[in-house]
């Protein structure tokens, strides 16, 4: 989902701050709402519970060993480029990740032409978050680090890659996750970066749907503030449509 699946639609320039405000509204308390219930499940999520002794803990966990191999087999395809990373996995690293659950915007890049013009803008969705295991890098500082050739921090590449995959594994192992974030109408799926290939990346995305404005609109807002970047509109009318899960399920079962 490299944002190829975020639909485009109509928007005049003078709406586009209206839009924007009540987007950024509206992203802000579901991040807020989207944190406080993480951390409400963090023994849940805690990498303690799934590896056992590998992750820290003082007992070991009925499925570490396989959890673990399956970790170390993950984590293979990195020690090649661009990710570059030491060929052989150190069970130390585990130790690394700690329980602080961290969200990460889904970020991605949009070739926006005009007939004119082509140019790559850096774009973000206000309603579905990378989650994965707080490290030295951020995602953001992550594609960075691999897709330009500036200064980077192998210790942090490599932490930030062991975190997802561990995060991959945590909420595989969980049994009713999914059901539960779906409750409070957040999905729950695993996709590539769209920049980073091979990395899988645990996203929750909300069930209020965001959508890009025209190619021309998106290139004069950027021209404008002089940022390739622009950040997914909420659809503000769809609020009203939007479902409850146990509602619908109860009318199934009258049917």
């Amino acid at each position: 989902m490299s944002g190829s699946d975020t639909p485009t639609r109509p928007l005049t320039f003078e709406r586009l701050p209206e839009f924007r405000n009540k987007s950024e509204a509206i992203s802000a308390f579901l991040r807020d709402q989207l944190t406080a219930h993480l951390e409400t499940l963090r023994p849940i999520l805690s990498p303690e519970r799934l590896f056992g002794k590998s992750a820290g803990a003082k007992a070991d966990a009925p499925l570490a060993d396989r959890a673990l191999a399956q970790l170390q087999q993950s984590y293979r395809p990195f020690a090649g480029p661009p990710f570059d990373l030491p060929a052989e996995f150190d069970p130390y690293w585990l130790s690394l990740v700690g329980n602080r659950v961290a969200l990460y915007p889904w970020e991605y890049t949009h070739e926006a032409t005009d007939g004119r013009q082509t140019r790559s803008i850096s774009m973000t969705s206000p309603v579905r978050w990378v989650v994965s295991f707080n490290s030295g890098y951020t995602l953001s500082q992550l594609r960075q680090a691999i897709l330009t050739k500036g200064e980077r921090r192998p210790e942090h590449v490599r932490q930030f890659v062991v975190n997802a995959l561990v995060a991959q594994l945590v909420v595989t192992h969980t049994p009713g996750l999914a059901g539960l974030f779906a409750d409070l109408r957040y999905d729950v799926q695993t996709h590539p970066a769209p920049d980073l290939p091979k990395l899988p990346l645990t996203t929750l995305t909300s069930g209020l749907p965001s959508f890009r404005p025209s190619d021309d609109l998106i290139l004069g807002a950027t021209s404008f503030s002089g940022v390739p970047a622009f950040v997914e509109l909420i659809d503000i009318d769809a609020i009203a449509q939007l479902e409850d899960p146990l509602k619908a399920r109860l009318e199934e079962r009258l049917r």
